[in-house]
Formats: C-alpha cells, sequence, structure tokens
C-alpha cells in the first residue's frame, strides 16, 4: 500500500487500500498504536478524488508536476489572484504561538479558527480581528506581517516539541492587538527532550501534533512530519535501519 495523503487535525496517514483497487483507507495514529511498516519505494501519490485514488508512476514525490496544486489563497495579500473573488464569509486573523516563542499571524474562515489552529500545532492563538471577507482579512495579516512572520517551518516546530511557550514573550506581543478570543492547546506529548527528525513507520506512537507524528522506538523518540511519508509504499514489517539514538537512551 502507498501513503497518498494525511489528515489532521487529528493526524491519520491516508493509505491505498490492497483489497480494492482505487480505495482508500484511513491509518489511525492513535496514542500507544505499534506502527510495524517499512519503507519502499516513493513516487508520485497520484491525487484523490471523489471516485477514490488515482495512481500515478511518475519519480517525483510527493506529487509530480501533473498533481501538484497550488492553493491559491494561501498566497493571497487581499488582491485576489482568482478571476472571481468569492471569499465573502466572515475571516478570523490570528496570532499563533510555537513554543517557545515562535509567533505568526494567519488567516482563516471564521468558523474554522480553532481547527486550523490545532492543523498547525499552535501551542497558543489569539483571534484579533474579524473581517467581512477573505480580501480584507488578507490585507490585515499582510499589515501584520511586516513585523511578524506568516510562516512557520517543521523544523522550528520540532524543536519546540519538548518546550512550553515563553509566556513573558506571548502576553508582550498580544498587548499591542485587541483580543478577541484566546486559544490554548495541549498535546500531552510526554517529552524532555526534543525528538530527533526522522522518516520512519515503525515505533510506538508517543503521540501527535499538527502534521508531527512522535514515535518511540528502542528508547528515543523521533519527530516524523506525516508529508514526508507521503508517496512511499508501506512494507508489513518493522524497519530494521539503523537510526540515531537520543541522547536520552543512554
Amino acid at each position: 500500500m502507498q501513503v497518498v495523503g494525511y489528515q489532521r487535525p487529528d493526524l491519520a496517514l491516508l493509505v491505498t487500500s490492497d483489497a480494492s483497487p482505487g480505495a482508500v483507507d484511513r491509518l489511525p495514529l492513535d496514542r500507544g498504536a505499534r506502527l510495524e511498516y517499512s519503507l519502499g519505494a516513493r513516487h508520485c501519490a497520484g491525487t484523490l478524488t471523489d471516485d477514490g485514488h488515482v495512481p500515478c508512476s511518475a519519480p517525483t514525490a510527493p506529487y509530480c508536476e501533473a498533481h501538484a496544486s497550488t492553493w491559491v489563497c494561501a498566497r493571497c495579500t487581499g488582491t485576489c489572484l482568482k478571476d472571481e473573488m468569492d471569499c465573502y464569509q466572515e475571516h478570523a486573523v490570528y496570532l499563533a504561538a510555537f513554543a517557545p516563542a515562535t509567533f505568526k499571524v494567519g488567516v482563516t474562515r471564521l468558523e474554522r479558527l480553532e481547527t486550523r489552529l490545532r492543523e498547525q500545532g499552535a501551542d497558543r492563538a489569539a483571534h484579533v480581528h474579524t473581517a467581512s471577507n477573505g480580501r480584507i482579512a488578507r490585507e490585515l495579516e499582510a499589515e501584520i506581517a511586516r513585523t511578524l512572520t506568516d510562516r512557520v517551518r517543521v523544523p522550528e516546530k520540532v524543536a519546540g516539541l519538548h518546550r512550553a511557550v515563553d509566556e513573558a514573550a506571548w502576553e508582550s506581543l498580544l498587548a499591542d492587538f485587541d483580543v478577541v478570543e484566546r486559544f490554548e492547546f495541549d498535546y500531552d506529548l510526554p517529552l524532555d527532550d526534543q525528538p530527533i527528525p526522522e522518516t520512519l513507520a515503525t515505533g510506538t506512537v508517543v503521540g501527535t501534533k499538527g502534521r508531527l507524528l512522535v514515535l518511540e522506538r528502542a528508547g528515543s523518540a523521533y519527530a516524523v512530519d506525516a508529508r514526508d511519508l507521503v508517496g512511499y509504499e508501506l512494507r508489513e514489517g518493522a524497519s530494521e535501519r539503523q537510526l540515531q539514538s537520543s541522547l536520552a537512551r543512554f
């Protein structure tokens, strides 16, 4: 079976079904679950449609040029890139904190605010503006992004998995905004040290945060970016590949 995608905020892998061509199964990543797969060849994950999975054998992964997609709204700055602007629902402009002190600004539909924050793995968040449509929200976001990042890379998130938010820095940032609502998330990851970044599907699930999966294997904790698994063929049986061990193991 091949990993063809993942779901959030309750992280799960989407995999092709060996029993039914075109069918897609959900592989849950519940705490305590044991994964025993080795990684085979990696190629384009194809595409998912209402009728199921359409495979692709192109060697580019996770997606080839034909199956890569760009969400226009993700790069919107208020000057719409669509033929006709259609984001008329209320939107929220938010600030999100990632431990220990990485803060970003973002935009999402108001009804999806909490879900979007959990999808990103935010530790703290604050709703700071409500806009009548996406264009106005993106304009506000672009203004704030002059002094605050609008993107947090996965390595930064991994580096803070075992740490707490710098509350003083967070409160200092919020002092400049009229906060509508605050959010605080606890992913209950029992970590004393930073997990080792790795791409694997063997180990016991410690927990998940956004698209990050934390696995325990042979006494060490590993942080796996679910996107890095997309495109791989999964083979039954634990991987025997030698991995770097954490200092906590010794």
